[in-house]
């Protein structure tokens, strides 16, 4: 059994489903993204999991012990919200101190406990300070100590970089990586931020409509998406159409071009697939290893600084692509004729 086991988690609101048969098992040690637009169940999985929300039905073991019907501070989990949830008339040491003062413990040992979180989060100096003299990402790494002093079994983190800035939120993210895997805490992580779940992640639950759509790590949400709205909803892709010309061997044509996929398929002889593809397998031009060579014009062209994003129309559909920026070649002009190049072994095939 898996150190956090969650097996057939349901929550009914009324007649409304948020969660359907929610099933995963999370190692020790491990740090799992739950990532998924709103609305689709992501939440309230979590706050069923630390016992702020009532399950429906399912349950919900930890180490093996059973806290499906557990009040929240029985369950030995740390909370950190999107909202800092600090106490304003408390100093830092105090906001951190805090659950370990309501457990009881002695003003030795919460001291102690105190000074090694500051340490831990980088903020030795700052005890004596009051929240509202703390910038965003101090309080949320203060919210992350609190959380983490009363030594919790599980840590939870429900989208607790969303109210930071760009540049905060990834070094934070950072942080919250390099503690979690120093002690070696279990971890959940809800964000719809796909970057921050691919980034820090062992694994990646991707949510739909309170299903889990798949579960694998980010280098196979990414690289071989399970459905559909994976597919669509991690990084950036092109969808366009192709026909059926033999299943067993994996033949379609896409406009007029014949394409080997080299791998059997599920549709019959003329019926119409969705091909996927990442901008970053598309070549501009015929590149070594690429089968498949596609001609159109630049509909076009997007400077992103390190890349470039070029979209070329083919035979009446639109495909982009990828390329890195180079300052001695400027990149192509709208409208101007070229050939695109992709390997049939990388492109995924998507019920249409």
């Amino acid at each position: 059994m898996a150190f956090l086991d969650i097996q057939h988690l349901e929550k009914t609101f009324g007649s409304l489903r948020v969660v359907k048969d929610f099933n995963l098992g999370i190692e020790k040690g491990e740090f799992v993204s739950f990532l998924g637009p709103s609305g689709c169940g992501k939440t309230t999985v979590l706050r069923m999991v630390a016992g702020f929300e009532t399950q429906t039905s399912g349950t919900i073991r930890i180490d093996g012990r059973d806290v499906t019907d557990l009040p929240a501070n029985r369950r030995k989990i740390g909370m950190v919200f999107q909202a800092y949830a600090l106490f304003p008339n408390l100093t830092v040491a105090d906001n951190i101190g805090f659950g370990l003062k309501v457990a009881g413990e002695g003003k030795a040992q919460i001291a102690r406990r105190v000074s090694e979180m500051l340490e831990l989060i980088g903020l030795p100096q700052l005890g004596e300070r009051y929240p509202f003299q703390l910038s965003g990402g101090q309080q949320q790494r203060v919210a992350l100590a609190r959380a983490l002093a009363p030594r919790p079994q599980v840590l939870l983190l429900d989208e607790p970089l969303s109210a930071l800035d760009a540049k905060i939120r990834i070094s934070l993210r950072e942080e919250i990586r390099r503690i979690q895997q120093e002690l070696g805490i279990t971890t959940i992580f809800v964000t719809h931020d796909q970057e921050e779940a691919l980034s820090i992640s062992d694994r990646i639950v991707v949510m739909h409509q309170g299903i889990a759509d798949q579960v694998g790590t980010p280098f196979e949400i990414y690289n071989r998406p399970a459905t559909r709205f994976v597919a669509e909803f991690v990084g950036t892709l092109n969808l366009v159409d192709a026909d059926v010309v033999e299943a067993e061997s994996g033949r379609v044509r896409f406009g007029e071009v014949p394409v080997a996929l080299n791998r059997p398929l599920s549709a019959r002889a003329g019926e119409r697939i969705s091909l996927a593809l990442r901008p970053e397998i598309v070549a501009l031009g015929r590149a070594e290893g690429h089968d498949v060579v596609l001609s159109g014009r630049i509909a076009e062209v997007h400077f992103l600084g390190s890349v470039i994003r070029i979209r070329v129309a083919v035979g009446g559909q639109i495909l982009s692509l990828d390329t890195f920026n180079q300052p001695d070649r400027p990149p192509p002009v709208v409208g101007a004729p070229v050939e695109v190049s992709v390997s049939g072994r990388d492109l995924l095939v998507l019920a249409a």
